[in-house]
């Protein structure tokens, strides 16, 4: 029998530029000509032919496997590894550069909340829209409407226009609409991160009957590990745009949490630029032992430290960090939370231990953005860190379970921060 779907050497390349930020003065640019005129025009030369600030970048490389019908494989990986790349690939919202796929069927996708919801329209309209997008004739969606509704949770809002949803009411029915579709490839992206843990559920427990009752092929992207290991036999681990490992789940979830206590810590480079007034040299990810770990309970605190150096004395500055959650930012965070006062530095090197209270995140894969800024007179990035990950996990019997929980209401005292001079 052939297989569902068969990927053969698939590659994907971007091009990216990189373009000079910040502001720049003429006086700023009349110096640079003076003093480098040669190089000065070597730029222009290759901007003009647009070989400037130009890099390739391969979001996949050579990825081949097949996947039988009625498999449900999971594809987990750190952030920016490749997952969602390969899932628009499969679905032909976007080509691949290099490759081929095969599959066989109907298809159904649910990538991103609200794909092809229109925020106008009430929910009871969306449905037979998105039905109508995802190849669903309207006898059908009319068959199957209130089967549709009751799942999502949602029929007291249905004649709502969508715009006045949450996200999760958004995810839960788009995804009530994709389950009814009874298509034979399922492609799933981590939306349902997005819905609460009793949808969630509901979720994991629909899949497993399309795959195992009815027979239909899913491949789902999450970074949940107890879903991915509830749901899939087997999964695909992603790093770096490459097939890592492809086996039974427990085995390939093994590999893929050893690699994550290995980025625990992230060291950088000194930068080039002898002019840069802060600099980041370190990011640490720790448990509540102060153990370097990147898969944190969610019943025990951890801590971010952060080693900077400073040039030359500041004020006006500030250390802050962002947390992202599904590209969502849940919270702002600085020392001066707790007195509102703005930051002055002296040259040095520091150290900054944050904090972060057990029960305040929810299950799942968060991103930090840390960056050192000049706020007077205008906001001004002096460093900026972007590629720091961590994962909350479950537990048995949490007291809490959302963003918030017992702090909500107390922002400003929410993190702890020790600054030491090195």
């Amino acid at each position: 029998m052939n297989p569902i779907i068969e990927v053969k050497n698939i590659s994907k390349k971007y091009n990216i530029t990189h373009q000079q930020g910040g502001y720049v003065a003429l006086r700023d640019v009349l110096t640079n000509v003076a003093k480098r005129p040669f190089a000065f025009l070597k730029h222009k030369a290759k901007q003009a032919v647009g070989k400037a600030g130009k890099e390739e970048f391969w979001a996949l490389k050579d990825i081949n496997f097949t996947v039988e019908k009625g498999e449900a494989i999971g594809i987990i990986g750190a952030n920016g590894a490749g997952k969602s790349t390969l899932l628009k690939i499969l679905t032909g919202i976007t080509p691949p550069t290099t490759g081929e796929i095969r599959m066989q069927g109907s298809v159904a996708s649910l990538l991103e909340v609200g794909t092809g919801f229109h925020p106008e329209l009430t929910g009871r309209e969306n449905i037979f829209l998105n039905g109508a997008i995802l190849g669903m004739a309207k006898k059908e969606i009319s068959d199957k409407f209130n089967d549709i509704v009751k799942f999502s949770g949602v029929e007291k809002f249905i004649d709502t226009p969508v715009k006045r949803y949450s996200s999760g009411m958004y995810v839960r029915l788009a995804f009530s609409v994709a389950a009814h579709m009874e298509p034979d490839i399922l492609l799933v992206d981590e939306v349902l991160a997005v819905g609460d843990a009793e949808f969630q559920k509901k979720c994991l427990g629909k899949m497993d009957e399309v795959t195992k009752q009815a027979g239909r092929t899913i491949l789902f992207v999450s970074h949940n590990m107890s879903a991915v290991q509830r749901l899939c036999p087997k999964t695909i681990l992603l790093e770096k745009g490459k097939i890592k490992k492809f086996g039974k789940t427990e085995e390939v979830i093994e590999v893929y949490l050893h690699t994550t206590r290995s980025n625990a810590i992230v060291e950088y480079k000194k930068p080039q630029n002898t002019d840069k007034v802060a600099f980041i040299q370190k990011i640490k990810i720790l448990n509540k032992e102060k153990v370097p770990s990147t898969q944190i309970p969610i019943n025990e605190n951890l801590f971010i430290e952060i080693e900077y150096q400073i040039n030359k004395d500041i004020e006006n500055a500030l250390l802050s960090v962002v947390f992202n959650f599904e590209g969502n930012m849940l919270l702002v965070s600085s020392p001066s939370d707790t007195n509102g006062e703005l930051i002055n530095f002296n040259a040095g090197n520091y150290i900054t231990t944050v904090e972060i209270p057990k029960f305040l995140f929810n299950v799942g894969h968060l991103t930090c953005d840390i960056s050192i800024t000049k706020q007077k007179p205008c906001i001004e990035f002096l460093d900026r860190k972007q590629d720091v990950s961590f994962e909350i996990l479950n537990v048995k019997n949490p007291r809490a379970n959302i963003f918030g929980g017992k702090n909500f209401g107390k922002i400003s005292s929410i993190l702890n921060y020790e600054t030491k001079i090195l």
